[in-house]
């Protein structure tokens, strides 16, 4: 019996010191871990010109990335696409946009005294690709915290409607 505990012993010591060896090795062969702390929170990147967020700067000038080109927007609001527009909004963009207030993405009110009606559509209708090629839609992605916008599959009508949903909003 002692001779069993003796063999253990020393397979232990025998194995303890193999393996103290081997970790000295890994150190040396650049194998160890070093942890750096994340940054607890990343900071909202703004225009480095004006220091405006890209949320809140007036950009009438861009169409964006997409199908829509032009879009005429009569001084009457058409009241049943605003209908339209509201209940398609309520199904498929309150997830992530609320009125009057920052959530997953930015608030849709007062959204055509910043950007045209096109690059709203587009946004709409494109939001891959927007984020990809259009310069404004990238600071918004990061602003968000890299939250992309999905695509719904809305059709150019649905856009539309949304759009002058939109007009409604203060």
């Amino acid at each position: 019996m002692k001779t069993i505990i003796k063999g253990m012993a020393l397979l232990f010591t025998v194995v303890m010191i193999g393996c103290g060896g081997k970790n000295e090795e890994k150190k040396e062969e650049g194998f160890s871990v070093q942890r750096k702390k994340a940054p607890t929170e990343k900071p909202v990147e703004t225009n480095t010109i004006s220091n405006i967020k890209a949320s809140e700067r007036v950009d009438m000038t861009t169409i964006g990335v997409g199908p829509i080109k032009s879009v005429e927007l009569g001084p009457d609001i058409d009241q049943a696409m605003v209908a339209n527009g509201k209940q398609v909004y309520d199904q498929m963009c309150l997830a992530c946009h609320r009125i009057g207030k920052k959530f997953i993405g930015p608030p849709p009110n007062g959204i055509l005294e910043r950007r045209t009606p096109e690059w709203v559509m587009n946004m709409i209708l494109n939001p891959q690709e927007m984020v990809q090629q259009d310069p404004l839609a990238k600071e918004l992605l990061q602003e968000f915290n890299g939250s992309p916008m999905s695509n719904q599959g809305l059709t150019e009508d649905q856009a539309r409607a949304i759009l002058e949903y939109f007009r409604t909003l203060k």
